[in-house]
């Protein structure tokens, strides 16, 4: 159910109905007030943000609405001077000489005893009275891999530094994540260019 009134949410502006529309605002006061009711997924104890800033290569991701069909996906966090970070997100749709598709957005830090969740904006999209970007597995030593989700576990992203990752690595995360109770069945591998057969 929730998977679903998140995915109406996220339908195109241009693509709206009047019905549409009435449904999701609906639905986003009952996402509100159902929030409360959810298990929230355990955060990683602290992000020093400035070293979470720069380029990540999305290795793997629940495939929804927004990324549907995308490959090469990366995500680009730059921190700005109101100590916002913007957010730039590009994929090519279907294969890695497809259609360019990128949107720019802005985050802002909910906790800032940890930094672990954020709240991500995008035009078009839902300004939710809650974080929906929460970092919850972290390489804590090096800042060379992460996952993300939000709070109901709609979206799903495995992250790294570089295109690749290693098997032992991606195995760890699974295993960091399914302590965690996330769901990691749905995930599926993001082809990058350096990986690309």
């Amino acid at each position: 159910m929730y998977r679903f009134c998140i995915s109406i949410l996220f339908i195109n502006e241009q693509e709206r109905s009047p019905m549409q529309l009435l449904t999701r605002l609906i639905l986003i006061a009952l996402t509100a007030m159902s929030l409360s009711a959810c298990r929230i997924v355990e955060t990683v104890p602290f992000v020093d943000i400035p070293r979470y800033m720069g380029l990540w290569y999305q290795i793997a991701a629940n495939e929804v609405s927004f990324n549907e069909g995308l490959v090469g996906v990366t995500a680009e966090y730059t921190l700005l001077e109101d100590g916002s970070v913007e957010v730039l997100n590009k994929g090519y749709q279907d294969t890695l000489d497809g259609e360019l598709n990128q949107i720019t957005g802005n985050a802002t830090i909910w906790d800032e005893e940890t930094n672990s969740k954020l709240k991500v904006v995008f035009p078009g999209a839902p300004d939710l009275p809650y974080p929906n970007y929460l970092i919850v597995v972290l390489d804590e030593a090096g800042y060379e891999y992460a996952a993300v989700t939000d709070p109901f576990e709609y979206t799903l992203f495995i992250l790294s530094r570089s295109p690749e990752m290693s098997e032992n690595t991606y195995a760890m995360i699974l295993g960091e994540l399914e302590s965690l109770g996330v769901d990691t069945s749905e995930l599926i591998i993001t082809p990058q260019a350096a990986t690309a057969e």
